[in-house]
């Protein structure tokens, strides 16, 4: 995918690398359905310790970015992560900005903040652990890029594409504050007779948002200049898969437990994912009907 010919985000990214981190922080994060994103730890669902434990590598251009942000007490600013996140950014907005006025509606585009460390949001302290998460009381997606070499290293997801993924997977939940589904979920959750109904509804908004994710890629897809390949899309799709509950609970304890699926299962990832990418269609993603 090239990148660099998506459309800036005008100014959507705000950089706070370098900024010296919050020391412990954890995150409580509310209103997307009510969902407390500390307790799914990070957004892929993945046990915080898969990454406290053995920290996370560095590629050559990170690697760089930490010796000068050490040197100069701040992260280079417009630096190749910066402008990536920018453009991604970018074109989520210009993609969203078109589906909202086809349906007559305004698209507030949401802010993405850069960090080192930890930070502050509006849902609360948040550190590198938590992993990529949005808050809908600020309406601000929050990313340590660092996320991405552990994303190549420990769960078997890399490549441009599967990156402006992740990001775009936010940008869904976005989507879904601003069009009031995550307040019906959270009324849903409180309905719930049992954690494992909970569960349900939060896999339908996570499902959701891969298949928001996948309609973006569609319209990237039909934008020349971005050249997006099938390698590319290959590497979504690998990430999907990789990210599933059931594969992350087969890997951090050996077993798999349905109903305490919280974000789907692999299978399901990557049909939902697939679904918005071939029909681009954002009413093709339904996800509670279908569950």
């Amino acid at each position: 995918m090239d990148w660099k010919n998506l459309p800036s985000s005008g100014g959507g990214v705000q950089d706070r690398r370098g900024g010296g981190g919050l020391p412990g922080g954890g995150i409580a994060v509310g209103g997307i359905g009510g969902l407390v994103i500390a307790l799914i730890a990070m957004f892929f669902g993945v046990d915080p310790s898969v990454i406290l434990g053995g920290g996370s590598q560095s590629t050559p251009t990170q690697q760089s970015q930490t010796q000068q942000s050490q040197t100069q007490g701040q992260a280079p600013a417009n630096d190749e992560s910066y402008q990536f996140v920018d453009r991604v950014l970018g074109s989520t907005n210009q993609v969203w900005t078109g589906v909202f006025q086809q349906s007559g509606r305004t698209y507030t585009k949401p802010t993405l903040v850069l960090f080192t460390g930890g930070t502050t949001s509006g849902c609360g302290n948040a550190n590198s652990a938590v992993g990529p998460f949005y808050c809908p009381l600020d309406n601000k997606i929050y990313l340590d890029t660092s996320f991405f070499a552990t994303m190549q290293k420990r769960l078997g997801g890399g490549g441009d594409f599967a990156f402006a993924y992740v990001i775009a997977h936010e940008v869904g939940h976005h989507v879904q504050n601003e069009l009031g589904i995550a307040d019906q979920v959270e009324r849903a959750q409180r309905q719930a007779r049992s954690e494992a109904e909970s569960n349900r509804y939060s896999v339908g908004l996570e499902l959701q948002a891969d298949c928001f994710a996948g309609v973006w890629g569609n319209k990237v897809r039909s934008t020349e200049a971005a050249n997006l390949t099938d390698a590319d899309i290959t590497q979504a799709l690998n990430t999907a898969a990789a990210i599933g509950d059931d594969a992350l609970q087969r890997q951090g304890q050996g077993y798999v437990v349905p109903d305490s699926f919280t974000h789907g299962s692999s299978q399901q990832r990557v049909t939902w994912f697939k679904r918005g990418f071939t029909s681009g269609d954002a009413s093709q993603c339904d996800t509670f009907k279908a569950n």
